[in-house]
């Protein structure tokens, strides 16, 4: 070899013996981090495969959506947990944190199995029901519905029974009555055998007696009756006696006291009049008063019309019948409903009504039977309609006479009934208590009649009763009651 050419193939040997080592050096770190890579490889394929456990690819990309909204710091597993322990600590309460999921579901599994298993028990539509498939909500809206309709059906019963309570105690109280009844039936045909046995014994001792003696003692018994006929004639002639004396006395009195002072008019009320004509429009068949609201008065107030210069009459029979249809403060204007042609209305004539006062309320009392539109016949109800005119006229009614009353309108009396035979009670039962009925009511008419009377309460019949009021025209229009 040239000695020129030496160094160069020293440096070629250099060269390669760097390259093998250097190819040493990456051939030893290829192996190393293909030895990594595959522990790397193995790693990821086996986190790859965990991951796969726990949710698809599918799922992972979606997982926001699944799981809901991330709690803070926690991973979607934990927030998942989290939810689920929710879920089941609403269903049957807390439980351990420890405790897996799938023996927290199967636990709540198991205590809603065991409660509807419980349900069932009471509720047949219950009893193959599954939460997983039916769902709870729907069950308990059922258990609730059944509730409802069981809540529905003790309430029925319940109503059953105060009803069937009601009627047991008004049987039991009918039973009571009826018991009594009897009772009191017993004790008087018990006190109707004492008489008889007393009447027989008796007669049983008289008839024991010889005629001789049954003579006698009737002869006694007569005579001890004349002594006490007698004594009670004196006594009553006595009594007679001192009556006249005492009639005489007060006739002697009440002519001195006629003579001092005459007795007081107990009809005055009813005359005075309640105020006068202002003007008149013929034409128009209109009465200008000179009375409006601050005296009361009020739409549909009648009134009768006297002459001004003549008391008003006994009968209470005005010349006009007019009715208010516009009310100022001081005046109101009535539409004539009645006028006589030879008596027409003038200026400064009197108006009246019988129930209606500026001043205060008048009390009536009414009583009998009413004949109001006067064809003969009595009106059913009659009683009531008047009552009904007294109190649409700002009167008032009470269901008695006392000192407080002002007026009586009284109809005729109640016709009493013909007493009924025992074939007529056969055939209609209630025709003895129709005839008491009739007896009670004319005896409550007297009753009234004397006490009004007795206290000089005024009294007036049904047609001297609307002449007074100015409404015996419209009797037999319609809306009058």
């Amino acid at each position: 070899m040239p000695a020129g050419k030496r160094p160069q193939s020293n440096a070629m040997l250099y060269t390669l013996i760097t390259f093998v080592g250097l190819f040493i050096a990456a051939t030893t770190v290829a192996v190393i981090y293909y030895v990594k890579f595959e522990e790397q490889r193995t790693t990821a394929e086996k986190s790859q495969n965990d991951l796969k456990e726990i949710a698809t690819p599918s799922e992972l990309r979606k997982i926001g959506t699944l799981i809901g909204t991330k709690q803070g710091r926690k991973s979607r597993l934990s927030t998942m947990v989290d939810y689920l322990d929710e879920m089941v600590s609403k269903i049957i309460g807390p439980l351990p944190e420890d405790t897996s999921a799938e023996v927290k579901v199967a636990t709540a599994n198991r205590k809603v199995r065991d409660t509807l298993e419980l349900l069932a028990q009471g509720s047949p539509d219950i009893e193959n029901a599954d939460p997983n498939t039916t769902g709870l909500i729907r069950i308990i809206e059922e258990l609730k519905t059944e509730l409802g309709n069981i809540t529905n059906a003790e309430l029925a019963v319940e109503e059953q029974i105060k009803e069937l309570q009601k009627r047991f105690d008004d049987a039991m109280a009918a039973g009571f009555e009826k018991e009594q009844a009897l009772s009191e039936e017993k004790e008087k045909y018990h006190q109707q055998v004492k008489d008889i046995e007393k009447s027989y014994n008796e007669l049983k001792k008289l008839m024991e007696q010889t005629a001789e003696q049954q003579v006698q003692n009737l002869v006694a018994q007569l005579d001890e009756e004349r002594a006490n006929r007698k004594e009670l004639y004196q006594e009553l002639l006595k009594t007679q006696a001192e009556k006249r004396i005492a009639q005489d006395k007060m006739k002697a009195i009440q002519e001195e006291l006629r003579k001092i002072k005459p007795q007081p008019d107990v009809e005055v009320a009813a005359f005075k009049p309640d105020g006068k004509i202002m003007l008149i429009d013929d034409q128009a068949k209109i009465a200008y008063l000179n009375i409006g609201s601050d005296d009361r008065v009020y739409q549909g107030l009648t009134f009768s019309v006297y002459d001004k210069s003549m008391p008003i009459p006994k009968d209470g029979r005005g010349k006009a019948e007019i009715e208010v249809f516009d009310i100022e403060k001081t005046i109101s204007a009535a539409r004539i409903i009645r006028s006589e042609m030879k008596r027409p209305i003038v200026q400064d004539d009197i108006v009246a009504n019988l129930i209606w006062d500026s001043d205060k309320t008048n009390v009536f009392v009414v009583d009998g039977d009413f004949d109001i539109d006067g064809d003969g016949d009595i009106d059913y109800g009659g009683v009531d309609k008047i009552k009904a005119l007294v109190e649409k006229w700002g009167g008032k009614v009470a269901d008695a006479v006392s000192i407080d009353t002002d007026f009586l309108v009284l109809g005729k009396a109640p016709i009493v009934r013909k007493k009924p035979t025992f074939e007529e009670m056969e055939v209609y039962p209630m025709a003895m208590e129709k005839y008491e009925a009739s007896l009670q009511k004319l005896a409550h008419y007297k009753q009234v009649q004397n006490r009004a009377q007795v206290l000089s309460i005024p009294v007036f019949s049904t047609e001297r009763f609307l002449y007074f009021i100015g409404h015996k025209t419209q009797t037999g229009s319609t809306g009058m009651f």
